[in-house]
């Protein structure tokens, strides 16, 4: 199996031509150029010199050396300069001087540039102070070095450059060099029940108002002594919000992301999806809001939340939350890179906040709304002058647990499709304990032929049309008066008035929100993992893993469904299931894990696919969203050629095929 381009390989002195392969299939016919030594070098030095080919792109981000044509061989073991251009000092002064307060930090700024000038040692003229520190600070946070590591590396240096050096001997010296450079950092009080934050009216409260739990964590006093407890303590929960202005004011002052902020509406158009731009809302929006879409530096967020475990396998059940807001007018290669990704909140742990997550986002929907009515002015270092910034929350994304957080719709039980809501069918079936949704064939034309399919589905025939999505004003009528008590309180009832709809959304508060068509979008690498497990664990009928089962089968037997795969009952033995026509012999399962284990992938492609294919068990283990998104989208249906019924076959490819279409770079009307 093989990948990628054409190129030249070396092997005991032999070259080999490497023919450009796009294909899956048995590796290609290569024909073998016998050379000396000699020439071999000259190759080298050739290819080195003169390029691979005229025209050719060199990526120098992605590993490749940019050489002038006239460099030689014998140039390649030189240093890399470190003078590269993203990171010039004064450039990074600039970008942070316009956000600096005219008297808060003035001083210290002041001595930012002194030092951006003074020469690290005497008679230095290569490096400056603040230019040293901040390409070490670099190179700390490039490789995850700890901070005593840090301190011990600055001391170290410190010894061997001249005694009259400017180097900073500890890790709190460093930072306080930068610490101008810096953005702005809120540390917010909450309830440790989830009830409130401790802002505005009410910053200088001691105890909650909803459940009375101290702000603070206080010591276990002796009861005997009875000694009341005067100081306050550490708080006992805490937001982290990295406000979201500044952020933008500093994008705006590098005229390079100025300019990228650009990017959507100097594109070229046509008529297929190649960026969030092209979609229906995005067109809506500048209709609806014609003073905002006039504007093309006016910014789009998506907004994303999901819990993670910061200390891994060390405390399981801990959930730290944070809120990220990626940019929609950067160009689709840069929306999802680290350096344009904002993470405006982080709700600390242990308990994830749940329903109660709007409490946390409110100090995010103040400065949204600030930035939807008045806007903020910001100098625009591409145009070089100021003008009236103004931002929205374009959509969330989050997987489907969260889709609930965040929307405030119950995505559990028999009503959890937050589309169909009271028209959701669903089934509870009474072996597996479990709610299913059967309707999906009402979603299809009218006149599709799997409407009259009986025996397939479920021995009736869907004549049911499914119910249009109820646009954004319709749906805040009836949430409008939806209020309830935030907090996680034994006791307190929660006056909700729908017992399908959990609060309303804070994000009801924005006042473009209810005239948006989609406001909240699953994460596709979410579902795709789920799907991938869940066939993977149907084909090799894994333990646990499988939705193969004697219950799954009573229940279909219940159903009218595939009768012929009933269980069978013999007294004093295992229950028999009769294989159905996805089931396959240890011998099929072998020749499939065998494929898997098999397969090359080039660097960075995917995870070593060899390492997650255990043959001793005949499955798949250790498997990451990315691995799952390639092994469903491209190995899958060619590892199943050979061995599987055509039918069963091409079924599962087209399921493959679907995700492969809409994860394409560029997608058709």
């Amino acid at each position: 199996m093989a990948f990628g381009g054409g190129g030249l390989r070396q092997d005991g002195g032999i070259w080999w031509v490497l023919p450009a392969v796009t294909t899956v299939g048995p590796k290609p016919q290569t024909k073998k150029l016998k050379t000396t030594n000699t020439d071999s070098t000259k190759i080298e030095e050739h290819l080195i010199t003169r390029g691979f080919m005229s025209n050719y792109t060199c990526w120098s981000r992605h590993g490749e050396i940019l050489l002038d044509q006239n460099t030689s061989f014998s140039d390649l073991n030189n240093e890399t300069d470190w003078n590269d251009d993203h990171e010039n000092v004064s450039d990074m002064l600039h970008d942070c001087e316009d956000n600096v307060p005219e008297k808060e930090y003035y001083d210290e700024f002041q001595q930012l540039f002194d030092e951006s000038e003074k020469p690290l040692y005497t008679g230095c003229t290569k490096f400056t102070k603040l230019s040293v520190v901040l390409k070490l600070f670099n190179i700390k946070a490039t490789n995850g070095w700890s901070d005593t590591s840090f301190t011990s590396l600055l001391k170290i240096v410190h010894e061997m450059l001249p005694e009259d050096n400017e180097l900073p001997v500890s890790l709190y010296q460093a930072k306080k060099l930068i610490c101008p450079m810096g953005l702005e950092i809120e540390r917010i009080h909450a309830c440790p029940n989830d009830c409130m934050l401790y802002r505005n009216q009410h910053a200088d409260l001691d105890k909650c108002i909803i459940c009375g739990t101290s702000r603070y964590k206080r010591k276990a006093q002796m009861e005997e002594e009875n000694i009341i407890a005067t100081k306050k303590g550490p708080t006992a929960k805490l937001l982290w919000y990295f406000p979201i202005i500044p952020r933008l004011k500093r994008l705006f002052a590098n005229a390079k992301d100025a300019k990228l902020l650009r990017w959507h509406a100097e594109r070229k158009i046509d008529d297929k999806i190649r960026h969030v731009a092209d979609s229906p809302q995005w067109r809506n929006i500048n209709n609806d809001f014609e003073e905002f879409g006039q504007e093309i530096r006016n910014i789009r967020f998506e907004l994303s939340s999901d819990g993670f475990n910061p200390f891994g396998s060390l405390s399981s059940r801990h959930s730290t939350w944070p809120v990220l807001l990626c940019i929609y007018n950067l160009p689709p290669w840069l929306c999802m890179k680290r350096k344009y990704i904002m993470m405006s909140l982080l709700i600390q742990g242990p308990k994830q906040p749940g329903n109660d997550i709007d409490v946390y986002l409110a100090p995010l929907i103040d400065d949204m709304k600030i930035l939807w009515n008045s806007g903020v002015e910001v100098y625009d270092a591409y145009i070089g002058h100021n003008f009236q910034l103004r931002a929205m929350i374009f959509c969330t994304i989050s997987d489907f647990p969260a889709y609930g957080n965040l929307s405030g719709y119950g995505t559990k039980g028999k009503k959890a499709c937050p589309i169909c809501e009271d028209d959701t069918h669903s089934l509870w079936l009474k072996n597996c304990k479990k709610t299913v949704y059967m309707g999906h064939r009402r979603f299809l034309p009218h006149k599709h032929r799997y409407r009259r399919e009986k025996k397939v589905f479920n021995g009736r025939i869907k004549k049911k049309k499914a119910r249009k999505p109820l646009n954004g004003e319709i749906l805040f009528s009836r949430l409008e008066n939806l209020n309830i008590v935030f907090g996680k309180v034994k006791g307190k009832s929660r006056s909700v008035t729908n017992s399908i709809w959990k609060k309303r959304s804070i994000f009801w508060d924005l006042p473009y929100w209810k005239h948006l068509q989609v406001r909240h979008c699953l994460d596709i690498m979410h579902i795709e993992k789920n799907v991938c497990e869940s066939l993977l664990g149907l084909l090799l009928n894994l333990k646990g893993k499988s939705k193969d089962g004697a219950n799954v089968r009573r229940d279909m037997v219940a159903m009218g469904i595939r009768p012929e795969l009933a269980p069978v009952e013999n007294v004093g033995k295992r229950k028999y299931l009769p294989p159905a026509c996805y089931t396959m012999s240890k011998d099929e399962k072998t020749k499939f894990c065998q494929c898997l284990h098999t397969m090359k992938v080039p660097s960075g492609y995917s995870a070593n696919i060899k390492k997650l294919v255990s043959m001793n068990d005949l499955k798949l283990v250790g498997m990451k969203s990315h691995d799952c998104h390639v092994l469903l989208t491209h190995m899958i249906p060619i590892a199943i050629r050979g061995i599987l019924p055509d039918r069963i076959r091409h079924t599962i490819t087209k399921l493959c095929l679907f995700f492969n279409m809409i994860h394409s770079k560029v997608i058709s009307h």
